[in-house]
């Protein structure tokens, strides 16, 4: 090994530029095994045993306790980017109080589309995010089964521009955007955590997005509310009605409880909503009258308004009682939050300003924030009440 480089390796501690030339030309030591510090990425490094048998490693306290040692991979059958990148993610890891060895288990050379997207998860989407469960169907619906299983370095840009165009032509432009925006997060996060280099999804053109304005008209009101009272899942029926009578977004209303309702001040009190914020609802006479039968036939012991089997505790997907719905109706192009559209259009139909329903469907803006906040709770209920009259009187629904 050249006198120089020894020299440097004394003077600094045996830290060292892990470089390919560096690694093949480091001493063998006589007896007990030596150790050098990776120059560019604090925590990894690579021990020297007398047999000359060089592995890479990560050496790093826990918060708390003592250092932790995992072992990545004997060089040069491991690379320098391979180690510093798993050593990145396992340094993160402890950083945020992981446990190291179960990262290390999980990543197996190059990681894969589905590794990363789990770290993803894990590591923002959860934390971050409050569409993470939107982030995993559209994982488990469009990415899973092409890209789940192919290292990140075989994805191609020409690849995922494929994909962004099936689903387009499959009729879903807007999804294909909201996928796309999806891939572009989680190669981003691949870049942040030194886990790749590059973002395929860069430079993708996008789909022109048109604003849906679809709501339930005059003339199919009545449809609409026959084909309702006709659904024989009470729960869907109740979901339904309650997405239509409050205008709440549709995972608000999935995961209602019974704590966060107020039937003697006709309130509804959702701690908290897609823009960050909570949101009070009023409760228009309907809907009391629907949450007060329902609290009857649900065992008091039950959280959620619309209880389920399931994991969540609570209805998850309603879309197989939906299109019953819209099949008996004779609808079509009508989606569950057109219901939500459906509330604020009325609205406007009966005279409430745009300050009025923007407060009901807790829009954030930021040119009307400040009139939201100075506006009280009762002419928002005066509002949804009159639009509720008139939208189940077009209906021919009579009020009890």
């Amino acid at each position: 090994m050249p006198t120089v480089l020894l020299w440097l390796i004394r003077i600094m501690n045996s830290v060292i530029n892990f470089t390919k030339a560096n690694l093949e030309t480091l001493p063998t030591p006589a007896s007990a095994r030596v150790e050098y510090q990776d120059g560019k990425t604090p925590g990894l490094k690579i021990r020297v045993t007398p047999n000359n048998v060089k592995t890479f490693c990560v050496l790093k306290r826990i918060k708390g306790g003592s250092p932790l040692r995992t072992t990545l991979g004997r060089f040069p059958d491991m690379s320098i980017e391979q180690a510093r990148r798993q050593a990145a993610v396992i340094l993160a890891e402890i950083a945020e109080g992981g446990n190291p060895s179960e990262v290390k288990r999980a990543i197996k050379g190059e990681f894969s589309f589905a590794d990363l997207f789990d770290l993803y998860l894990k590591r923002h989407a959860k934390v971050h995010k409050k569409t993470s469960k939107s982030d995993e169907q559209r994982y488990q619906q469009y990415l899973e089964k092409p890209l789940g299983k192919k290292k990140l370095s075989a994805i191609t840009k020409d690849e995922i521009t494929t994909l962004h165009s099936k689903i387009t032509s499959d009729g879903h432009p807007t999804v294909a955007n909201r996928v796309l925006a999806l891939l572009s997060s989680v190669f981003n996060r691949g870049i942040e955590w030194s886990i790749t280099q590059t973002n395929p999804c860069e430079k993708i053109r996008r789909n022109k997005e048109i604003s849906r304005d679809r709501f339930l008209q005059s003339d199919e009101l009545t449809r609409f509310f026959e084909a309702l009272n006709l659904e024989p899942n009470a729960t869907i029926r109740d979901y339904i009605w309650l997405s239509l009578l409050t205008g709440a977004r549709r995972t608000n209303v999935l995961s209602m409880q019974w704590s966060e309702i107020n039937l003697a001040e006709g309130t509804w009190r959702i701690p908290m909503t897609k823009n960050g914020t909570p949101q009070n609802v009023p409760l228009s006479p309907p809907a009391i009258e629907l949450l007060k039968n329902r609290r009857q036939i649900i065992d008091e012991e039950v959280a959620f308004v619309f209880p389920s089997i399931g994991v969540t505790g609570h209805l998850v997907e309603p879309r197989k009682g939906w299109e019953r719905l819209l099949c008996e109706a004779g609808l079509t192009n009508l989606r569950i939050h057109d219901l939500r559209r459906t509330m604020g259009s009325w609205q406007a139909k009966t005279g409430a300003s745009l300050s009025i329903i923007g407060k009901s469907l807790n829009h954030k803006s930021t040119q009307t924030t400040a009139i939201y906040a100075r506006l009280d709770i009762d002419p928002v209920r005066d509002s949804m009440n009159t639009a509720t009259d008139a939208m189940l009187k077009a209906g021919g629904v009579k009020k009890k």
